[in-house]
């Protein structure tokens, strides 16, 4: 197997953080669900894309990683938030009330449990080898990504732009009805 990191230890490192932040990633999609507050349902969707952008960057696509923080956790957040807080949902949350302990037993958690299933997979030999950094420049490029965007999914794009649109009236739509 042709690994393209300098040292084992480096190529270890690599996976314990890349499991480390699938299982934050994942941690952080079943809080997004379970919570009962919209406000803190939106947090920690901004955690799971922040994940999201971490993974992408460790698989040698540096564009779409940042592309995912700027636009996602940056721009959809700020409406999701904007729309909730329109609709006046919840109040934002008391950061004195935070349990810090339960924090870091989070953390430690997650951490022991991306380590058990980074020994579980390289134990079956299920670990994927890393993208090139040739392949990665090939098909990473803003060009490339562009193209295919622009091309291919030119119809997928345009819907999605047309439902955040929808959703965006309605909310406003609700919010004023409310307040009138």
């Amino acid at each position: 197997m042709g690994r393209s990191h300098s040292s084992p230890a480096a190529f270890m490192f690599a996976q314990l953080l890349f499991f480390f932040v699938a299982a934050v990633a994942i941690a952080s999609g079943i809080g997004l669900i379970v919570s009962r507050n919209p406000v803190s349902s939106a947090l920690w969707l901004v955690l799971n894309l922040f994940c999201i952008a971490v993974l992408y960057i460790s698989m040698n696509a540096p564009f779409i990683g940042v592309i995912q923080i700027l636009v996602y956790a940056g721009a959809i957040m700020v409406l999701f938030l904007f729309v909730i807080m329109l609709l006046n949902l919840a109040a934002l949350p008391d950061l004195q009330a935070v349990d810090w302990k339960l924090g870091a037993a989070f953390l430690l958690a997650m951490a022991v449990l991306a380590h058990l299933i980074y020994a579980v997979s390289s134990g079956l030999d299920l670990l994927p080898d890393p993208a090139s950094a040739e392949t990665a420049a090939e098909t990473g490029s803003a060009y490339t990504i562009g193209l295919e965007l622009f091309t291919t999914y030119a119809l997928p794009l345009e819907v999605i732009g047309v439902l955040l649109l929808v959703a965006t009236i309605g909310a406003v739509m609700l919010a004023k009805r409310r307040f009138v």
